[in-house]
């Protein structure tokens, strides 16, 4: 062969191999996003696992998940936690309740087992499955029946891009706490109520962790769907997953069922309020509940701030309401969200909130926070010991006998807040500031 024809030849190899590149390139380039249907289409093995509580954490805990519709019979086996594998031999197996759910990417079977007659801190195992089709085992730790130490995991609303930005905070929360008792979520966990693709990515951001740590949820906003009624107004429904999806105490007032209840932990009382719908509903309600608490802490959880920290915004109906009873029994802490920024009130809370004058010492520590993306402006309001936008965060609370410590971190895991709160006989709380010299982040 001539070296022409050789060079020939090569050229046309190369041009070839060029073709084929472009082509597998263009192909590449071809490949479609995934539908939100077969994203989250459910299958025969378990998905969504998540704990709560709808009774005594110290002897009990409620586990629910997602299975196809193929799945007739959802079942749990749990067992005393032990070292090695042998466990299984002395599990118990229990038939969960299994009910029907239609979201808007179709049809699936929903799964709730009540795990009860517990031992109290007592490390368990658990798995959810039916047949051949089995989750991993999980660990999960009884309360104790006494007043204990313990922290947990607050957030803010994680709400707009959860898979993308969302689940970077909850698993660096985690990955601080490993040992939280619980997560606590301050409402608009989804955008919108009734997507089944958000719920599916709120699960996929926390993942495993759901599975081991119980959490509590309060409803925002955005866990409602509002539809025309016809006369110029809205009417607002509980999202659908709500109910289905988390199995809390049904001690609240009967048309705000697992909204509205309280839970107690290790000498804590927490309260979940639906700051969305019928407040003076629940007034009745939050004073028994309030009045009749043997516990040594009291931490209430809602959506919408009792003091905003956006600009623009004031919730005074709701203040005029609940705050005359927060003040009346002490209530230590309150934990937000909805504005989408971050406000952490002192001791010191105005009587006129228009002038922000006459300031006197109050019992209760307010704070809101966010942990999604979605970030507003922050009004400096003279009260607030400590704010920031356009930052992600995460708290963890830590609580001991008569002290209570908090921490604000941000999403990378640097600390952005903090203070002591100490219980006084007699006395109203005693607040230790103890905020880092960093600058407050504002958004650039």
């Amino acid at each position: 062969m001539s070296d022409f024809l050789r060079c020939l030849s090569l050229a046309v190899v190369c041009l070839l191999a060029a073709l084929s590149i472009a082509h597998e390139d263009h192909d590449h380039d071809a490949v479609e996003k995934i539908s939100e249907t077969e994203q989250h289409q459910p299958t025969v093995l378990p998905d969504r696992v998540i704990l709560t509580w709808s009774s005594n954490p110290a002897h009990s805990v409620d586990v629910t998940w997602r299975t196809s519709t193929e799945v007739k019979q959802g079942v749990v086996q749990y067992a005393v936690a032990t070292g090695g594998p042998y466990f299984v031999d002395n599990s118990v197996t229990i038939l969960a309740e299994t009910n029907r759910f239609e979201s808007d990417l179709g049809t699936c079977h929903l799964h709730t087992v009540r795990l009860g007659a517990l031992a109290p801190s007592t490390k368990y195992v658990y798995r959810v499955g039916h047949g051949e089709n089995w989750s991993e085992w999980f660990h999960h730790r009884t309360a104790s029946n006494q007043a204990e130490p313990f922290s947990f995991i607050y957030f803010g609303d994680a709400q707009n891009d959860l898979r993308s930005m969302w689940s970077r905070v909850i698993r660096e929360a985690h990955a601080d706490a490993p040992r939280a008792a619980l997560l606590l979520h301050a409402g608009d966990l989804v955008n919108r109520a009734h997507r089944d693709a958000e719920w599916g990515e709120w699960f996929g951001g926390g993942g495993w962790v759901n599975a081991m740590i119980p959490s509590i949820a309060t409803p925002g906003n955005h866990e409602y769907h509002k539809v025309p009624d016809g006369n110029g107004d809205e009417v607002r429904t509980l999202s659908k997953h709500w109910r289905p999806t988390f199995a809390f105490p049904t001690n609240g007032p009967e048309t705000l069922l697992e909204s509205v209840y309280y839970l107690d932990y290790q000498g804590v009382r927490f309260i979940s309020l639906n700051s969305n719908e019928q407040l003076e509903v629940q007034v009745p309600w939050l004073e028994k509940t309030l009045s009749d608490n043997p516990n040594n802490w009291t931490i209430i959880t809602f959506h919408h701030p009792m003091f905003s920290s956006a600009k623009g915004r004031d919730n005074a109906t709701q203040r005029k309401i609940w705050k005359p009873l927060f003040d009346k029994y002490n209530v230590d802490l309150v934990l937000q969200g909805h504005d989408h920024s971050y406000a952490r009130s002192g001791l010191q809370l105005p009587v006129n909130l228009e002038t922000g004058l006459n300031l006197k010492a109050g019992p209760t520590v307010y704070v809101v926070s966010v942990s999604g993306p979605k970030q507003y402006d922050v009004d400096q309001r003279p009260f607030f010991d400590r704010t920031g936008e356009g930052i992600q965060l995460y708290q963890i609370i830590h609580v001991e006998a008569d002290e209570l410590q908090y921490e604000a971190r941000t999403a990378n895991g640097e600390l952005y807040d903090a203070f002591t709160l100490i219980k006084r006989p007699g006395k109203s709380n005693e607040l230790i500031n103890e905020i880092p010299s960093t600058l407050e982040s504002r958004k650039p």
